[in-house]
C-alpha cells in the first residue's frame, strides 16, 4: 500500500533570529527538513507534500525529494497546524495511509515511523499516534485517557486544567491515518480555542466520537521527537545526533579519541581498526578502510583512505583516493582529483591537486604539485612548485620513475623530468629534462668581501 506524508515546514521561527526559513538551518550537514524527507524515503513512502510558508521559494529550491515525489501547497496565513494540514488535502490520494510529520522534527527514525505505519494498518479506520513521556511537560499538548487507559482527546497545555497539567504523557504532533477520514476531520476544526487557531490535536477527540480507536507508540529515543525552535536547541541536538553516529560508528570497531568531539555531515563508512582522533569533520561520502589512523582536526570530503594509512593532525582532503601505507600532513591539502599510490608521503604544508603521486614517492614539505604524473620512488624536495598556469591555462608536468627534485626548485609546465634525472636544488626547468641526467640553473655565487650592512637613518 502507497504510503504519503503530509511535512509541516511553513514556519518562519522568530525565535531562530534568523533570516533563513527555520527547515531550512542545518543538523548534520543537511536541513532540517531534508532529514525529514529521507526518513520518509527510507520508510518507503511515494509522496510527500510539504507546506510551506516563510522562505517557500527557498525551501523548494533547497530541498531534494530523491525517490520520493514531492509537491508544495503554501500556508499564506499563519493559523494552526489543522490549517497547514488543510493545505496538503488537495493533493493526498484517496484512501491512503498518511502520516503528519514536523520540518522541525529531523530526526525521527524510519523504523520508528514505520512502527506507527503498521499500527494504523491494523487499524485503517483509526489514528495512530505518536506520544512521549516527559517528567515536565510544560507546554505540551497533554494525552487524555479515560478509566480503560483509552486515548480519548488531547488538550492544548494553555487550554488544560490543573488536573490535565498533572499528565506526563505529551501528543508529538506525528500520527498516521486515512486520507479520506483525515480530509472529513479537518473540514469539522474550529478555532474557538485560547489561540484562536485550528488545531490538528482536535481530530483525535473527532476520531473518538465517530467510534474509531486511537492507539499510540513511544519512539526509543527522545531526540527523535524533539523540534527546533531555537539556536541554542539546534546546537544542543546536533551534539546528541553527533553523538548517536559515533555511537554507531562504534558499534562497528571504529575507536574514537572522543565521541564528543566528531562531526559527521555525510556519511562514513569504515572497516576494522580504525583510529579517529578529536575535532575531525567529515562531509559528501567517505570511505576509511582497515587500520586507517586519522589525526586531530582533519576535514575529510569525498574521498577514501587505504589500510594502514596515516592522515595527521590539521588536513583538508577532498575528492581524493589514498592507497595504502601512505602518509599525509600535518597541515598537508589534497584537493580534488588527487591519487596518492601505495607506500607514498605528502608532509607539512604540501597542496596537491589533480595530480598522482606515485608508488614509494614522497613530498616532504612546503611544495604545490599540480596537474601532476608523479612516478614511482620519487623524492621531491622542500619549496618545489610546479609551475601549471600560464594565466590562461592549466598544463602538465610529468615525473618519471626515480627522479630527484632539489628544493626550491619550479617546474615551468608543460615539462617531462626523465627517469632517474636529477633537479639540482634552486633551478627553474623549462624544457624537459632527459633521463640520468643533472638539470642546475643557478646565478653564480659572489662574494665580496667586507661588507657592510647599511644602517638605519637616524
Amino acid at each position: 500500500m502507497d504510503i504519503q506524508t503530509i511535512i509541516l515546514a511553513a514556519g518562519k521561527g522568530s525565535r531562530m533570529k534568523s533570516q533563513l526559513p527555520k527547515v531550512l538551518h542545518q543538523i548534520a550537514g543537511k536541513p532540517l527538513v531534508q532529514h525529514v524527507i529521507n526518513s520518509c524515503q527510507t520508510l518507503g513512502a511515494t509522496h510527500s507534500h510539504l507546506v510551506i510558508g516563510h522562505g517557500g521559494d527557498l525551501v523548494r529550491e533547497t530541498v531534494k525529494g530523491g525517490r520520493i515525489e514531492l509537491t508544495f501547497a503554501e500556508q499564506i496565513e499563519q493559523l494552526g497546524t489543522g490549517h497547514a494540514v488543510k493545505m496538503a488535502l488537495p493533493g493526498l490520494k484517496s484512501n491512503s495511509p498518511t502520516l503528519i510529520l514536523y520540518g522541525d522534527v529531523p530526526l525521527t527514525h524510519h523504523q520508528t515511523l514505520r512502527e506507527l505505519v503498521e499500527l494504523h494498518n491494523n487499524n485503517p479506520s483509526g489514528i495512530a499516534l505518536m506520544t512521549c513521556h516527559f517528567k515536565d511537560a510544560t507546554g505540551y499538548g497533554r494525552i487524555v485517557r479515560d478509566d480503560d487507559l483509552k486515548v480519548v482527546g488531547i488538550v492544548e497545555h494553555k487550554d488544560a486544567s490543573e488536573q490535565q497539567k498533572l499528565i506526563n504523557e505529551i501528543n508529538t504532533g506525528i500520527l498516521c491515518c486515512n486520507s479520506d477520514q483525515l480530509t472529513k476531520w479537518i473540514s469539522q476544526l474550529s478555532n474557538n480555542n485560547a489561540q484562536g487557531e485550528y488545531y490538528l490535536t482536535d481530530i483525535i477527540a473527532m476520531a473518538v466520537e465517530d467510534g474509531e480507536k486511537v492507539e499510540t507508540v513511544q519512539p526509543d529515543n527522545l531526540y527523535e521527537i524533539e523540534g527546533i525552535n531555537t539556536l541554542r536547541q539546534l546546537a544542543d541536538l546536533e551534539r546528541v545526533w553527533q553523538r548517536e553516529l559515533a555511537n554507531q560508528l562504534m558499534d562497528g570497531g571504529v575507536t574514537f579519541r572522543d565521541p564528543n568531539r566528531f562531526d559527521l555531515r555525510g556519511s562514513l563508512t569504515c572497516e576494522e581498526n580504525v583510529v579517529i582522533d578529536v575535532n575531525c569533520v567529515i562531509e559528501g561520502h567517505v570511505n576509511l578502510l582497515q587500520g586507517a589512523k586519522i589525526g586531530a582536526n582533519v576535514c575529510l570530503k569525498d574521498c577514501t583512505i587505504g589500510p594502514n594509512t596515516v592522515i595527521k593532525p590539521n588536513s583538508l582532503i577532498e575528492d581524493t583516493v589514498i592507497e595504502d601505507e601512505c602518509s599525509v600532513g600535518p597541515f598537508a591539502r589534497l584537493r580534488p582529483g588527487t591519487v596518492m599510490k601505495s607506500d607514498s608521503h605528502v608532509g607539512n604544508f604540501v597542496e596537491v591537486k589533480k595530480s598522482i603521486i606515485g608508488k614509494g614517492s614522497k613530498a616532504g614539505h612546503l611544495s604545490y604539485i599540480g596537474d601532476c604524473e608523479v612516478g614511482k620512488n620519487v623524492n621531491i624536495g622542500a619549496g618545489t612548485i610546479t609551475c601549471n598556469y600560464d594565466g590562461a591555462n592549466k598544463h602538465k608536468t610529468i615525473i618519471e620513475d626515480d627522479a630527484f627534485i632539489g628544493s626550491d626548485s619550479q617546474l615551468v609546465a608543460p615539462v617531462r623530468i626523465g627517469k632517474g634525472a636529477t633537479v639540482g636544488a634552486g633551478t627553474t626547468v623549462t624544457s624537459d629534462v632527459s633521463a640520468e641526467s643533472l638539470t642546475i640553473s643557478r646565478v653564480k655565487q659572489k662574494q665580496i668581501e667586507s661588507w657592510e650592512r647599511p644602517q638605519k637613518k637616524k
